[in-house]
């Protein structure tokens, strides 16, 4: 079986309302290879946690506005999650997804010596979204993601994992692997693929 045909397998009936991306060294690239490809009518929130340098404001969300159709912000503590719409968390703060599907930003100590933390992300979003999340983990050097994507699988979500052999540096996706099997493992590629295939969903 394809990729193509491997993708459109996993996506049989599901139903997707929004996505978590993670992603540490390496993941800027890995996102510029994979979000640029999404339509200007996408409909699902896309929330991404980046680790990315403390102590400066981050510039996520203009480098990527100027690369893609979809409106891109720096997500807001009390701000209403949006369909259609890239979001980023900011340096320095926890980012995670409250059941009334808003942002809430904390300055809780780091998790897996990162803040924000993959895993709060998509804990937080799987218990918002269960079975309608879809979870990507891209390349980063450490372990945080692994026990979030793991989460979004328990709750029913859908789980991706960039392929470690592909990734910049692959440990970050080898230990989601290792944790729980996800769904799928993919080259970026592939999941830009995937994503562009879910408005046909």
């Amino acid at each position: 079986m394809d990729t193509h045909q491997t993708i459109v397998q996993a996506l049989l009936g599901r139903h997707i309302e929004a996505v978590a991306i993670g992603g540490s060294a390496g993941g800027v690239n890995a996102l510029l290879s994979v979000l640029p490809g999404l339509p200007s009518h996408f409909s699902r929130p896309v929330i991404v946690v980046l680790h990315v340098q403390g102590g400066r404001q981050s510039q996520l969300a203009e480098v990527f506005q100027k690369k893609l159709d979809l409106p891109v912000r720096e997500a807001s503590d009390k701000e209403t999650i949006v369909p259609g719409t890239l979001y980023f968390a900011p340096s320095d703060y926890h980012l995670s997804v409250e059941t009334d599907a808003s942002f809430s930003l904390s300055c809780e100590p780091p998790v897996n010596f990162a803040r924000p933390a993959i895993d709060l992300m998509m804990i937080s979003a799987a218990d918002t979204y269960g079975a309608g999340l879809l979870g990507i983990l891209l390349t980063g050097a450490n372990h945080d993601g692994a026990a979030g994507l793991a989460a979004i699988g328990e709750a029913g979500g859908m789980t991706v994992a960039q392929d470690p052999d592909e990734a910049m540096v692959g440990t970050m996706p080898g230990e989601a692997i290792r944790l729980r099997m996800p769904d799928l493992i993919l080259s970026l590629a592939g999941i830009r693929s995937l994503l562009s295939m879910l408005e046909n969903t």
